[in-house]
Order: C-alpha cells, then sequence, then structure tokens
C-alpha cells in the first residue's frame, strides 16, 4: 500500500499569510513611528502594494511544489484568497489594537492633519473642507476601515490567485 502525504491548500494559505500580515503591520508602524502617517506619505503603501501580488503568486507556487507539481485552480483561488484574508485578519486585529489601545486619538490627530493640509493648499472652500472631513470621519472608523481592507484583500486575492492558478494550472493526469 502506498503511503502518499495529502497536500492541503490551508497550510500555505496560513504561513503566506502571515508573511503579508506582518509586513503590512510593520510597514504601518514604520509610517506611523517616523510620523509619515500623519504627513500622508503613501510611498510605503505602494511598496506592500507589490509585495502583495508577489506573495499570493509565491504562495500558489509553494503549494503547487509541494502537491508534486499539479494544481487546479479551485486550489489556486483557496490558496491565495485565504492567504489574503489571513494577512487582512492579521492588520484588522493590529489597527483595532492600535486604535483603541495603543492610540486611541489617533483618528483626531488624522484628522486635524488632513484639515490643516486641504485648508493649506488653499483649493478648497472651508465647506468642501468640512464635506471632506465628514466622509472622511465615517471612513477612519476602524471597524468600517478593517471590514473594507478585508473585502478589499479578499478581492485582490481572488483576482492575483486567479491570474497565478490559471498560469500554473496542471492537472494530475487520470488514474486507473
Amino acid at each position: 500500500m502506498e503511503n502518499s502525504t495529502h497536500v492541503t491548500p490551508g497550510k500555505h494559505a496560513v504561513t503566506y499569510g502571515i508573511v503579508l500580515g506582518v509586513i503590512l503591520v510593520l510597514i504601518s508602524l514604520i509610517m506611523y513611528v517616523t510620523g509619515m502617517a500623519l504627513e500622508g506619505v503613501q510611498w510605503p503603501m505602494y511598496l506592500y502594494y507589490l509585495i502583495f501580488p508577489i506573495t499570493i503568486i509565491l504562495a500558489v507556487k509553494s503549494f503547487k511544489k509541494a502537491n508534486g507539481g499539479f494544481l487546479t485552480l479551485g486550489e489556486a483561488l483557496k490558496v491565495g484568497m485565504a492567504a489574503a484574508v489571513i494577512s487582512a485578519v492579521i492588520f484588522l486585529i493590529y489597527n483595532l489594537l492600535f486604535n483603541y489601545v495603543i492610540e486611541p486619538t489617533w483618528a483626531e490627530q488624522v484628522a486635524e492633519a488632513t484639515r490643516e493640509k486641504l485648508l493649506s493648499e488653499g483649493n478648497l472652500t472651508e465647506e468642501q473642507v468640512n464635506q471632506t472631513m465628514e466622509f472622511m470621519s465615517w471612513g477612519s472608523n476602524p471597524l468600517i476601515g478593517g471590514a473594507i481592507w478585508l473585502a478589499m484583500s479578499a478581492f485582490f486575492g481572488l483576482i492575483y490567485s486567479l491570474i497565478a492558478g490559471a498560469i500554473m494550472k496542471q492537472n494530475k493526469p487520470y488514474e486507473v
């Protein structure tokens, strides 16, 4: 009798999801500590937007390798989406801890910095700035922002794992 081990997408999704989540938390911490977050500096997040698809693709590739070179589109989707969602959950937990425990006044600090920046640029009227701030206050709620982040991570995880799966797809031959 053959002793074959069944490879599941979960192990690879968890490993790469944790790595991706930790990278995002580190980027967020660096932006906070250096003051880039309050200044509105975005380039560190652009770096994350590059790391995200690479990590999803590597997760799918890792699963394919562990699975003897075989990969179905469904398995690719499971690995990629699960990794994306796991990373989003890690960031959501960090974000909730940050906003409610570590720095409870963070949302107000960001709002004030944004208001000052909008007013100093002089492109918007006071009323337009107030409307922008109203909209921003709705979106800056950590729970709402976290839900949006989770949905967007799942969506982009779907897209990138679909692309990776379509490229790397290799079904097992029929066994007789």
